[in-house]
């Protein structure tokens, strides 16, 4: 991610939110804000109003099909000052495929903040076509908010230092794939985790292989308690040098049994955040999310950040 330069300084990437006027949009646009302030960040709205090439429109009914687009964006400035006095927010309405503007807004941003649902129709866009494409193309982390949610709701109090602060549901959750761990969600955890003053609980999955596949002294020919203690020093080794890259970050590290989206559900339940790695796909069709990746998507309650794989 490139920084740009202003009157000699240097100058972030924002924290970016779509919003489309859902209550969804509102609940991640407010997320978003809170984000931007612990990250030292300014937060960029945007909102892409429907847009088609093939119609030709007078200056008057431009203006019409931008109404709802400003209302949007308005309501949402309003919000993310009402939770976040000390966001530094701007805004931005953006004609075309709302996917497209996404995946441009997620380009130049820090992090792109969507609600989970969205409304139908031309005056809503994040519907879940739309956040599942940008969550399986993005090149920067995406993060998926409930309105309602664990921690939509309610704006945290501030610390002593002005940021603001995570209350019950503080942990954050990262699932690790310990044989091939993504470094890229194991650092935007670990980096989440000390912004916050939270623990990080990092979880990773893993089933009995079939016998026929196994040889001798494989680590399938051992007791489930033993093949446990296994994977969880491979789990601990594969985290050492981001423990002490992140010395001051409390870490949980647990292996479980069985399929990896069943495991990261139970593990989410009261979480400030779940953050899962995602693999680059060639596909028909193009990129798509991983069975696991939707699971949490649609399942675990509190924001789900999932991070590409550079």
């Amino acid at each position: 991610m490139s920084r740009s330069t202003v009157g000699g300084a240097v100058k972030l990437p924002p924290v970016a939110a779509g919003v489309d006027g859902s209550a969804e949009s509102l609940a991640a646009a407010a997320w978003a804000a809170r984000e931007a302030v612990r990250r030292e960040r300014a937060l960029r709205l945007v909102h892409a109003w429907y847009w088609n090439p093939r119609q030709e429109e007078d200056g008057a009914a431009d203006a019409v099909r931008r109404q709802p687009a400003a209302q949007a964006v308005r309501q949402a400035e309003e919000h993310v000052r009402a939770v976040c006095p000390g966001v530094d927010v701007s805004c931005a309405q953006v004609p075309g495929p709302a996917t497209a503007a996404l995946l441009a807004a997620a380009a130049e941003a820090d992090l792109l903040v969507l609600g989970s649902r969205g409304m139908s129709g031309f005056t809503g866009f994040l519907v879940g076509s739309v956040a599942l494409g940008v969550v399986a193309r993005a090149a920067r982390p995406v993060v998926l908010v409930r309105a309602g949610g664990a921690t939509a709701a309610a704006p945290p109090p501030v610390r002593g230092d002005g940021v603001p602060a995570d209350t019950g549901h503080g942990d954050v959750v990262l699932g690790v794939d310990a044989d091939d761990p993504c470094d890229e969600a194991v650092e935007f955890a670990f980096e989440t985790a000390r912004n916050r003053r939270a623990r990080l609980r990092a979880v990773h999955a893993w089933q009995p292989p079939d016998l026929l596949d196994l040889g001798p002294g494989d680590i399938g020919l051992m007791p489930a308690c033993r093949q446990a203690e296994d994977w969880l020093g491979y789990l601990s080794a594969v985290l050492q040098v981001w423990r002490e890259k992140y010395s001051d970050v409390e870490v949980l590290e647990t292996v479980a049994e069985g399929r990896a989206s069943r495991a990261l559900l139970r593990a989410a339940t009261g979480a400030g955040l779940l953050v899962v790695g995602r693999r680059p796909t060639a596909r028909p069709g193009g990129p798509r999310t991983g069975p696991v990746i939707r699971a949490v998507i649609h399942h675990v309650d509190c924001p789900v950040a999932v991070v590409p794989r550079r």
